[in-house]
């Protein structure tokens, strides 16, 4: 599944999953514009991607604004030339029961989760409709399809983060750009690792593979989506949960 000579801009990729993807996709061959809000671990991120031989931008990035966006693609593409790959990473949490949860943090998820995905695919699409052929992948999330107590906000921006991955899959499959989804489960990131003892074995015990996921499980899903191997894939959700989800 060699990605020589690919262009991929993937967001949220200072750290965790993000970061493990952009990693991923420069050993396969691809050069990686790494797009984050954080510019310190980001620069981490991109020295990690520097030492496997890849080129690499550091871009400064908020998703949910429609400017940086736009430019964040102008500058990949006078930089590069072109771009392959796109991997929607960014995403947030504002935790808490519905009848609790303030206005402002309900927006806020849509707005990075959801918005901030529309922003990305739109900045792409004309470049890769023009060249007739594009990768487009779509982190979405278990809690998308099963939901989860204390998380409406950011389970329904991942459910609607798949509705829009069916919608412009169907759109553009006629220029050969695919739109894919991958769904995690429960990850071993800094995040769940902040879990207590009992409330990860509790979570074990719902996944039949008996152990939480790692980033690299994320981002091997990743790269075979954006590999030539999967080019008659699209509008296609993929979990990576370990069984905890079956549909």
């Amino acid at each position: 599944m060699s990605l020589a000579g690919k262009i991929a801009i993937v967001t949220g990729a200072a750290q965790g999953i993000g970061r493990t993807i952009a990693e991923t996709l420069a050993e396969g061959g691809a050069d990686i514009a790494i797009a984050d809000m954080d510019p310190g671990r980001a620069q981490e991120a991109a020295d990690a991607v520097k030492k496997l031989g890849r080129r690499v931008l550091n871009l400064k990035v908020n998703v949910a604004e429609w400017d940086g966006v736009k430019a964040m693609a102008d500058r990949v593409l006078k930089e590069w030339g072109t771009i392959d790959i796109l991997v929607n990473n960014a995403g947030i949490t504002r935790d808490g029961l519905l009848v609790r949860m303030k206005e402002e943090d309900w927006n806020l998820v849509l707005q990075v989760n959801l918005t901030g995905t529309f922003h990305c695919i739109k900045a792409v699409m004309q470049t890769m409709t023009k060249q007739r052929s594009g990768r487009i992948v779509n982190i979405a999330s278990i809690v998308g399809a099963m939901g989860n107590a204390g998380q409406a906000n950011y389970a329904a921006s991942k459910a609607a983060v798949i509705g829009l991955t069916k919608t412009v899959a169907r759109e553009y499959a006629s220029r050969s750009v695919t739109v894919n989804a991958v769904a995690p489960g429960f990850i071993d990131t800094p995040m769940t690792q902040g879990l207590s003892a009992e409330v990860k074995e509790t979570l074990q015990k719902q996944i039949p593979l008996g152990r939480l996921g790692r980033p690299s499980d994320v981002a091997a899903a990743v790269r075979f989506l954006v590999s030539e191997e999967a080019g008659y894939i699209t509008g296609q959700v993929l979990h990576v949960n370990g069984g905890m989800l079956m549909s």
